[in-house]
């Protein structure tokens, strides 16, 4: 049995087991932080999407949720003008490597840049920094789903849920900076991949780059 903490987020005093992180404490709590990589059973964060930042009274600056463990008598900001600022920041930067089209994207009304959007009051639309053109073909070879790496926010959950859910390992990332993609190994296409089509990627994807046919 795990001890329970005591700690307050935005002023709500909640409960959470020692040794879990302040993300999930506040989400178990309906008290919503925007997220994108984060996996709950993963041995270690991720960290990459830079979406998840609070302020803790007593530290010096923000920081990321996702891994920072829960602490008896914390009390956390969701919300501040400096983390506001690093998550707009993070959000629009996204953006501009993010191939909009909602309106006929499959995960339309359930994709979390929507949420995030809507939840922050934010616009889901790039003005800020120079769109990344990336000129990259959906891979439509596998009769189940197909992967449009242009709507891909590179947040790696399918990535690690085809290695430890399915334990089978076809996705990767390649390349680094802004190249950096998710990929299969050599960049063959999905169908010539030993993918069991279990699905579990698409299940995991927070936008619409995985999606069942």
């Amino acid at each position: 049995m795990k001890k329970k903490i005591e700690l307050t987020i935005d002023e709500k005093t909640i409960l959470a087991d020692e040794g879990e992180k302040i993300l999930w404490a506040a989400l178990d709590n309906g008290i919503y932080i925007p997220h994108l990589c984060a996996v709950r059973e993963a041995a270690e964060p991720a960290a990459s999407c830079r979406l998840c930042f609070v302020e803790v009274e007593g530290y010096p600056r923000p920081v990321t949720s996702c891994t920072e463990p829960v602490k008896e008598g914390m009390a956390v900001r969701t919300r501040s003008p400096r983390v506001d600022r690093l998550v707009k920041t993070a959000f629009e930067l996204l953006l501009s490597d993010h191939h909009l089209d909602c309106a006929r994207c499959p995960k339309n009304r359930a994709c979390e840049l929507q949420k995030i959007a809507r939840e922050r009051k934010l616009r889901l639309k790039n003005v800020r920094f120079p769109q990344l053109e990336r000129n990259l073909p959906v891979d439509d070879s596998h009769p189940l789903f197909s992967f449009d790496p242009r709507k891909c926010v590179l947040c790696g959950r399918c990535v690690w849920a085809c290695r430890e859910r399915a334990g089978v390992g076809v996705l990767g990332f390649a390349y680094r900076g802004s190249v950096r993609r998710v990929t299969t190994f050599a960049g063959v296409p999905l169908a010539q991949t030993n993918c069991n089509g279990c699905g579990e990627c698409v299940k995991s994807c927070p936008v619409g780059a995985l999606y069942l046919k």
